[in-house]
């Protein structure tokens, strides 16, 4: 069991969107892990490129005519129609992000489009904009776009703010935006960044007065900014945010909702020893920063893990650095994965996990056609339930080398 840390050794690989720290693990060996992985065959899957010269994309989305919107974490929501990329962005908002750097984990981190856009055309972005308070590197910002029914644009200025939080470091942003089978919509916020959660007495993970390190929802179908729904499980309660649904996470990269049962799934980015994958239920707490999986972070041993829920499935450093949370595979041309999860690591790693009794399996996925060495950044799935890895080719935000493929039979 590692003792601590070196102060000099702090190693940060800043990613597609992606902040991962790798340090020296804090697991407990006395943690035994309760719902370890179980081995599972390897799948093997055909794809078929759908875009190439996409920069630093991040995330995707279906209007349900044929098109697919691509976000570009440089502040460019593009737009893919009769099979490419069309010249013009539908939103370009990179003027309002942060300044960033080369090789950065801030910028426009994702979008969602609303479940009645074909009506009224509304547009919901997640972007880190250039800090206004005291001690904080950037503000996270949810706004909301109209794009009018006779224009293949939309203004950047005409945006409508929800909501913004001051984010202390670079890293940890969540960014994923989501509406939920009953309307709401759900929103990933990552802790604050800076490496271990050092905010507070807590840390933002367990604090549940602000909005960082939390799994959010909120009704935006009102003529205010956005209201909260009654049955969130804070609501009315004092000195807790109410829009929260879920907290206790480090970094939710990409969560998703499975349409056959509902659930959310989310995978949490590690610190530096282990990539979890949870089912996210209602007020749940998550554990971070007590724990990273389902192995004790702060205090090193011996924490108390009442109260807490823990991961469907995990894994350490030896089988990737960075999760990247997909989708539960519920289309019809391969009826023989129906069901499974879907998910990744940033390195290029394809998983797997299915339900076997009370245990979930792991497994691992190859992929035909396809070319080494890429980066894998987020998931994507059309209105059929088929799937759709986006992937990098590089890690600089001004390479054009990003590109999606579509799983298919």
């Amino acid at each position: 069991m590692a003792k601590g840390f070196s102060n000099k050794l702090f190693i940060i690989l800043l990613t597609g969107g992606v902040s991962i720290l790798l340090l020296p693990s804090y697991v407990s060996k006395k943690i035994k892990v309760a719902n370890a992985d179980l081995p599972a065959p390897t799948l093997t899957l055909n794809v078929r490129q759908v875009v190439t010269d996409l920069q630093s994309p991040l995330d995707m989305a279906f209007p349900g005519n044929g098109d697919i919107l691509v976000a570009e974490q440089t502040g460019k929501i593009r737009l893919i129609k009769d099979g490419k990329l069309t010249d013009a962005p539908l939103l370009d908002i990179s003027s309002k992000l942060v300044k960033t750097m080369p090789v950065d984990v801030r910028g426009l981190m994702g979008f969602a489009i609303h479940p009645q856009f074909s009506s009224n055309r509304k547009i919901y972005v997640f972007y880190c904009a250039p800090a206004t308070a005291d001690k904080s590197d950037h503000k996270d910002v949810v706004a909301e776009y109209t794009l009018s029914s006779n224009s293949t644009q939309v203004d950047p200025d005409s945006g409508r703010i929800l909501f913004t939080a001051d984010e202390p470091g670079q890293g940890d942003n969540g960014g994923c935006l989501k509406f939920g089978p009953d309307g709401y919509l759900y929103i990933g916020m990552g802790d604050g960044g800076g490496g271990g959660d050092k905010h507070g007495l807590i840390g933002n993970g367990q604090n549940k007065n602000t909005l960082l390190g939390k799994i959010l929802r909120i009704n935006v179908n009102s003529d205010s900014t956005y209201t909260v729904p009654k049955d969130n499980p804070f609501a009315g309660k004092t000195d807790v945010r109410p829009e929260i649904w879920a907290y206790g996470l480090r970094n939710p990269w990409r969560f998703s909702f499975d349409k056959a049962t509902k659930q959310m799934f989310t995978c949490d980015v590690g610190e530096g020893a282990w990539e979890e994958t949870d089912i996210i239920e209602k007020g749940g707490n998550y554990g971070w920063r007590m724990v990273e999986g389902d192995h004790c972070f702060n205090p090193k041993e011996d924490c108390d893990f009442t109260g807490t829920i823990k991961p469907i499935s995990e894994y350490d450093h030896k089988s990737g650095i960075c999760v990247i949370g997909g989708y539960v595979y519920n289309g019809k041309q391969l009826p023989a994965i129906k069901g499974k999860y879907f998910f990744a690591d940033w390195t290029g790693p394809i998983y797997y996990i299915e339900k076997t009794g009370a245990a979930w399996q792991r497994g691992k996925v190859e992929l035909k056609n396809y070319p080494e060495n890429l980066k894998i950044t987020s998931w994507g799935e059309d209105p059929s339930g088929e799937l759709y890895v986006i992937t990098n080719g590089g890690t600089l935000l001004n390479d054009v080398k990003g590109a999606i493929y579509k799983i298919i039979k």
